[in-house]
């Protein structure tokens, strides 16, 4: 794009109530923070979030895929999101479906004036390339109101910006708070609950799903099949415009609201992570008798930022301490005899947005002993 038409696209989504500073709703478009792991194999049975942050992976097929955070990427960016079919699926079901999303809290959407006489119109932008042309959908979702609109884009085995422009919605207002309200989705595959009917692509309407993904390319017909993403952006305004970069630190703080760990960069939650690689050991403090399951030792842990919501917490034992090698189980420091790891399970403790605490048990611990007590743990506050 030139500075000119850039310009101008600019002046025209300021004119339109958007433009500026953060202007890009997206979180982690351009694929730089990947919390959880750099690559993760075999997905396909399940949903969730396994490689760059905030991007869920959503699944009903045979077929099986690996998502890896890619140094691959067009001019101006480091990092993409790669998928790589190992497993195709040729024998497309009705119902089935994959497709890449980001959920989008409402609070965080209200610049568009969704259902209001004012609504603004929406732009997106991102970057793609394969290895063979293919078609898919960009959809957007409204989750309080199931409306949507979707629109078809082409990709090569060449990097291509993809600029998209979806017309404002006057019905339909999105709620302002910190839960589920609208949806950035790719669509890679979909059977023809989803492309039976016509593509819903010039006017938001109530969701009809045969609408949703017509004219689409199948992700998963052949093991060959690969398929990047970068540079995604939402916003505000009738013409998308280049993409917004900022800081890592920045990013990967809007991050840390919705998912958060212990392990230093480059190392990912699990069992058997050398305990020197993660933000432990803690200092903990022991108290009463469980009934026969041993003596509680508590620690609290402040989280970097302040979670969304509640957070849904994971416990993992780290190595290099104690005589055990047990899933689940923390060390702790016995001062007649080193570290060793605790006779149970560590349990998730007190939990709100700010803080969680963890309960680690063992019979040799001394009521009201201050102790030292290590372990791995993530915190999980995604929508």
């Amino acid at each position: 794009m030139s500075k000119a038409a850039e310009l101008a696209n600019l002046i025209g989504n300021i004119n339109a109530g958007g433009g500026g500073v953060n202007r890009n709703v997206i979180i982690n478009g351009n694929m730089n923070v990947a919390q959880r792991q750099v690559s993760s194999t075999g997905l396909g049975g399940s949903d969730g979030y396994f490689t760059c942050d905030r991007w869920r992976h959503v699944f009903n097929t045979s077929g099986r895929l690996t998502s890896t955070q890619d140094s691959s990427a067009p001019s101006g960016f480091a990092n993409s999101l790669k998928f790589a079919c190992t497993t195709a699926d040729t024998s497309i079901a009705a119902g089935e479906y994959m497709f890449l999303s980001q959920r989008i809290e409402g609070q965080n959407v209200q610049a568009f004036a969704k259902g209001t006489s004012d609504a603004k119109p929406f732009a997106v932008s991102f970057w793609v390339k394969g290895n063979a042309s293919a078609t898919y959908v960009c959809e957007l979702y409204d989750s309080d109101n199931t409306r949507q609109i979707s629109k078809t884009f082409n990709v090569t085995t060449d990097w291509t910006r993809i600029e998209l422009s979806f017309p404002a919605d006057t019905t339909g207002a999105l709620d302002d708070d910190n839960a589920r309200s609208f949806d950035l989705t790719i669509w890679l595959h979909a059977g023809t609950t989803y492309t039976s009917g016509t593509l819903n692509s010039s006017a938001w309407a109530s969701n009809t799903n045969a609408n949703r993904a017509v004219g689409i390319s199948s992700f998963f017909d052949s093991t060959d099949r690969t398929f990047f993403l970068t540079g995604v952006q939402l916003e505000v305004g009738q013409n998308p415009t280049e993409f917004e970069h900022e800081p890592f630190a920045v990013t990967r703080h809007k991050c840390l609201r919705f998912y958060e760990h212990n392990y230093e960069a480059g190392y990912y939650p699990a069992d058997g992570v050398n305990y020197a690689n993660t933000a432990s050991p803690f200092l903990g403090n022991c108290y009463h008798d469980s009934g026969g399951g041993g003596k509680y030792i508590l620690t609290y842990h402040k989280f970097e930022v302040e979670k969304r919501a509640s957070p849904t917490t994971t416990m993992y034992r780290v190595a290099g301490l104690g005589n055990g090698s047990t899933a689940n189980r923390w060390d702790w420091f016995n001062y007649s005899g080193g570290w060793d790891e605790t006779d149970g399970n560590t349990e998730g403790g007190e939990i709100s947005s700010q803080h969680h605490g963890a309960l680690a048990r063992d019979t040799g611990a001394g009521v009201d002993e201050a102790l030292n007590i290590a372990g791995g743990w993530e915190a999980d506050a995604e929508l």
